[in-house]
């Protein structure tokens, strides 16, 4: 319902687009994807009409209505209910309560809706708005990173409306499993064109990889031919017994095109660094409560211990204390009672999205890490900036032009400047794109130290949660296990339908506790092991081929290739000697070895591919 053709667009020296060209079919639901700065939120803003192309065109059809999510904070009415109904489509005006089953989809309660939306904290206001573009009902639903803000029970609720919409929708979002788990079809912008398949995100990169492989292969092998033909021209240029084969080549040349070497593209790349930590317990967290005032307390007599090595995930709705508890933990509150205890070699790091805010504007971004640890060096503060995609003089850039994702960054490089064993991780996949979070993620799973997490990013909680701390309508539990076993054991529900799942959470216990996992009573699975030894048994035996295949296909082209160059080397050498009779048969092979390059290539790419869906299959089924 929408096309871009040819769209090219650029920002001063920053080109971001050349011809930009894909589609937005009906009833099609597609995640953009894209390093932070490629120009995904730019593709919205043309879709709005609020930034204009410089080529090429947007073709949108008449009274074709878009709703996008605006981070804009703009309230008129005086209660929650009265400011989401605003978004009711024309002719709807009396369905309030389509507004207000939304609302209580992205975590409002029925005292909410009588309250001002002025009282709500800022990632209410921002829930309050994409209640408002949902309620719409548009023909295209554009949503710019929904998620944040948002906790798992609002997320998963998200999720199954988006895939009940009956429209077209275009997602950005850095949370992987939750595009992958929305969308029909996947558009990257990479090296500022569009790449679009029917497919998630791994399908799509995995693509990408193969074809720029692929390229580079058939770019050195190109550039090797090349160097040889202006040698074969360089040396016999001046012998007339061969003009007429130099001038062959030189046409060769010139009309054989040949291919750039394709652009470096930056990547978040890094590792936290762990002070050694020579004990077992870190941390100890006795009886402690915690709240505001005179508040009903948000945190009652919690108790856990964090060891080396624990990946430990608080999990839970917002508004419950999680970020409270970090606060503790971190030392920047003091419980009302109970104690928190450290191991004496225990140094922890800390990161919450308010730390961002503090950054001084008037430093740069080389300054800002280096001020986190005094004693380190320019150079290695230069090199820590690098490694979060400040190179060379951008890390000289100020504070105050940079970005909330890049702020994110710097302030992730100040962690990491600081040596820990301990790290106290606050919400960190907010405002990093894509990449940036699977580069997070290695470097927390690689991490040499315990570390404490808030995500709502589930495919953090499913590579990294050795246990959970999980908070439920006022109260604090431990569970242990991984995420699988907290989805099939307890799940996700909203308030009203959580109470008897929750029971199956184990309370805190009394006694006094070895580790976080055995404060929680053991979950017992019931799992066909038979069934799923049969599997694995199936898997092995229909993957085996598939693998072997793929093996002998490289292997056959690294002979083919191989066979080529030797081909040229001795077709130049019988040139040099004027041996017409090996000329003419070499010239042959070299002909016929080009197109067999070609097609075990492409054998490679379907075989690679029948490989990649059967092994998806069954990592599904297991």
């Amino acid at each position: 319902m929408i096309q871009f053709n040819r769209v090219t667009k650029s920002f001063g020296a920053q080109r971001l687009f050349e011809d930009l060209s894909f589609s937005v079919n009906r009833r099609e639901r597609i995640g953009l994807v894209g390093r932070n700065g490629h120009g995904k939120t730019t593709v919205f803003r043309m879709v709005l009409g609020e930034v204009t192309p410089d080529s090429g065109d947007i073709v949108i059809p008449k009274r074709y209505r878009i709703g996008h999510l605006d981070q804009h904070i703009r309230f008129t009415q005086p209660t929650l209910l009265e400011e989401a109904a605003l978004g009711l489509p024309p002719g709807h005006s009396d369905d309030v309560w389509r507004a207000e089953q939304i609302l209580f989809g992205l975590g409002f309660n029925d005292d909410d809706m009588s309250r001002a939306p002025e009282l709500f904290s800022g990632g209410f206001q921002v829930r309050l708005n994409l209640a408002k573009v949902l309620v719409s009902e548009p023909d295209l639903l554009l949503l710019d990173e929904p998620t944040n803000y948002l906790d798992v029970v609002s997320i998963r609720w998200l999720e199954r409306f988006l895939n009940e919409w009956p429209s077209e929708l275009v997602l950005i979002t850095h949370d992987r499993s939750f595009m992958d788990r929305v969308v029909t079809h996947t558009v990257a912008i990479h090296r500022r064109k569009a790449k679009k398949i029917a497919g998630d995100t791994g399908k799509l990169y995995a693509q990408i990889l193969q074809e720029e492989e692929i390229y580079e292969k058939t770019r050195l092998n190109e550039d090797r031919k090349r160097k040889d033909v202006e040698r074969f021209i360089e040396r016999f240029r001046a012998k007339n017994t061969m003009a007429t084969r130099v001038q062959s080549r030189i046409k060769m040349l010139a009309k054989h095109e040949q291919l750039d070497k394709l652009e470096h593209l930056q990547t978040l790349e890094f590792s936290f660094r762990a002070q050694p930590f020579p004990g077992k317990v870190m941390m100890k967290v006795d009886h402690i409560t915690f709240g505001y005032g005179d508040a009903p307390p948000l945190i009652s007599d919690v108790r856990f211990e964090v060891h080396d090595r624990d990946r430990i995930c608080v999990i839970g709705p917002n508004g419950r204390g999680k970020s409270t508890l970090l606060r503790l933990l971190a030392g920047q509150l003091q419980p009302r009672s109970g104690e928190i205890s450290f191991h004496p070699r225990t140094v922890s790091g800390y990161f919450a999205q308010t730390n961002v805010a503090t950054l001084d504007e008037r430093m740069t971004v080389a300054e800002e890490i280096q001020s986190a640890a005094p004693m380190t060096s320019v150079q290695v503060a230069r090199d820590i900036a690098g490694a979060m995609m400040f190179e060379g003089d951008n890390a000289l850039k100020k504070i105050a032009v940079l970005s909330g994702g890049e702020r994110s960054r710097v302030t992730l490089g100040k962690l990491i400047a600081s040596p820990c064993n301990l790290l106290l991780l606050d919400e960190p996949t907010n405002h990093l794109d894509m990449d940036s979070c699977d580069s997070l993620l290695a470097a927390i799973d690689a991490f040499d130290g315990a570390a404490v997490i808030v995500t709502h990013n589930e495919m953090f909680l499913h590579s990294l949660a050795t246990h959970f701390i999980v908070f439920d309508r006022g109260r604090v539990r431990v569970f242990d296990g991984s995420y699988q076993d907290f989805l099939d054991t307890v799940g996700w529900e909203m308030d009203e339908q959580l109470a008897p799942a929750a029971a199956k959470l184990a309370p805190t216990p009394s006694a006094e506790p070895a580790t976080a996992a055995r404060a929680a009573e053991p979950v017992v699975r019931k799992v066909d092991r038979k069934e799923r030894a049969k599997r694995v048994q199936e898997r092995a035996r229909v993957l085996a081929p598939l693998e072997k295949r793929v093996a002998d296909l490289e292997a056959r082209i690294e002979l083919l290739e191989r066979e080529r160059d030797d081909t040229f080397r001795l077709l130049s050498d019988a040139s040099a000697s004027g041996n017409a009779s090996a000329i003419a048969d070499l010239s042959k092979k070299s002909r016929d070895v080009g197109p067999k390059i070609d097609a075990a290539y492409a054998e490679l790419e379907a075989a690679t591919k029948d490989l990649e869906r059967e092994t998806k299959t069954f990592e599904k089924d297991l």
